[in-house]
């Protein structure tokens, strides 16, 4: 089974858990339709291999959310519509979600959740009640805990995405959002992200900043 075809299954299974077995249109070409837009080519960091990280943690996160198949479905859509230039990126993800999923047989009740916890995605900061919001952010986040190689690579993936932005404001920008995460009490929710991920996320993005704070030597 290629990786397009193991994708396509995941979401028509997520789809199916969501409509809590009650009939509804074939999920394909729903599936092909977001795995289109996360091809686009303005991508670099929010790309399939991203979606595909972040269904898998998800899949690891399962025993702490209350409706997987829920969050499963937040994870396909929360970034759905990327474009690195604006932002209102998770807004325009979370009503796509809104148009395609009451089309796509899913309850009213359930797509009004998939859409919050889209929007969730803004702060990854959900509250202490939310089970699903938790289990979708340490999901989005957890690649803030990825070995150094790894973290290397994200963030350079993440620089080429703001390829337009001139250096020096993205280093400040870039800094503003690391000081911002890292000024949560807690980056992961979840006992298992804050167990496996919390601390080498806090070192990797510790030295990240450190790196972003140093003065950029003058061109020779």
């Amino acid at each position: 089974m290629s990786d397009t075809d193991a994708l396509r299954a995941r979401f028509a299974r997520a789809l199916e858990g969501a409509r809590g077995g009650a009939d509804g249109p074939d999920p394909g070409p729903y599936a092909d339709n977001l795995l289109k837009r996360w091809r686009e080519p303005q991508r670099h960091y929010h790309t399939v291999a991203h979606l595909t990280a972040v269904l898998d943690h998800v899949d690891e996160l399962q025993a702490y959310a209350d409706d997987p198949d829920v969050v499963r479905l937040a994870a396909w859509f929360h970034d759905a519509v990327y474009l690195p230039e604006r932002s209102e990126n998770e807004e325009r993800s979370a009503r796509l979600a809104e148009r395609a999923l009451p089309e796509a047989g899913v309850p009213e009740g359930k797509v009004a959740e998939v859409a919050r916890l889209v929007r969730l995605t803004v702060t990854h900061d959900p509250a202490d009640d939310d089970r699903d919001g938790q289990v979708l952010c340490d999901a989005d986040l957890a690649v803030l805990g990825s070995p150094p190689s790894a973290y290397a690579h994200y963030t350079a993936a993440v620089r080429e995405e703001y390829h337009f932005v001139p250096a020096d404001a993205f280093r400040e920008g870039r800094a503003a959002v690391l000081r911002q995460l890292l000024e949560l009490p807690r980056l992961f929710r979840t006992p298992y992200g804050r167990e496996h991920w919390e601390a080498t996320a806090r070192h990797n993005m510790r030295g990240e900043l450190d790196m972003l704070s140093q003065p950029v030597p003058p061109p020779s």
